[in-house]
């Protein structure tokens, strides 16, 4: 199933999609009182949000050896985390703003979690009982700022750095999803979940057991080689098999 969140001017709604009519719901699709609404809507008279609701993303850094070969680093012996505050979120479609503090403003492309029920101390053979669904990603990243500061906080986190969607897609298996990113056109990502370092059960087992994950929260599972430059005017797609395809475009503040 594809869900996907809408901005109709009134307040953010959850809808599923069905062919290309969209359903809206009463309340976020994991909820066990979330139901159809009898209103249909074409999905191209819609405006996308994105499609999840965190109290936090949690991300995961140099999860593919070659992405971490290409950065000049080690593969972590542990899941390397930061966290990416919620007011970063960007719908599909919006502008990521270019700030003005950083002269290098870089695309990940990745696979993201959407968890549905609160999680704490999961088992890794009981993760994916907390996970709902899937979608796509952009781990925005100021990279000059990333290195200058040492850690990671500003240099992930400014507003527009979490361009998330554009569905959120249930019944998926994660393993051996294809994950591309192209900018303005050209293929610079082309990767599989397969390639994972640590794999998605692992990480929600290895989170949970240092911050509780509520319904809705992300994990950015990291992202596959082939990060570089974005600049003004670029359109940036991030597309993974299954879930659809993610685009934003670079703008300055």
């Amino acid at each position: 199933m594809k869900y996907l969140r809408l901005n109709r001017g009134r307040g953010l709604e959850w809808a599923q999609l069905e062919g290309d009519q969209v359903v809206p719901l009463t309340a976020a699709p994991w909820e066990p009182g979330a139901n159809a609404l009898p209103e249909r809507l074409p999905l191209a008279s819609v405006r996308l949000a994105a499609p999840a609701a965190p109290t936090k993303a949690v991300c995961v850094g140099r999860n593919y050896h070659e992405h971490a070969a290409e950065m000049g680093s080690d593969v972590p012996r542990e899941p390397l985390l930061f966290l990416k505050p919620p007011s970063a979120l960007l719908e599909p479609g919006g502008a990521i703003v270019y700030p003005p503090q950083s002269r290098h403003l870089s695309y990940e492309g990745e696979l993201a979690v959407v968890i549905g029920r609160r999680c704490r101390d999961a088992a890794p053979d009981q993760a994916l009982d907390y996970v709902f669904g899937y979608t796509c990603a952009n781990d925005v990243t100021a990279r000059d700022l990333q290195k200058s500061d040492g850690q990671w906080t500003r240099g992930k986190g400014f507003d527009t750095f979490l361009p998330v969607g554009p569905y959120l897609v249930t019944g998926l298996n994660w393993e051996g999803l294809r994950i591309q990113t192209r900018v303005s056109g050209e293929t610079r990502q082309d990767g599989n979940t397969g390639d994972m370092v640590f794999p998605v059960p692992y990480l929600v087992s290895y989170i949970s057991q240092v911050m509780t994950l509520e319904p809705g929260d992300l994990i950015l599972t990291g992202t596959p080689p082939g990060v570089g430059s974005m600049n003004v005017e670029d359109v940036v797609e991030v597309e993974v098999e299954g879930i659809g395809t993610l685009q934003n475009s670079v703008r300055a503040k």
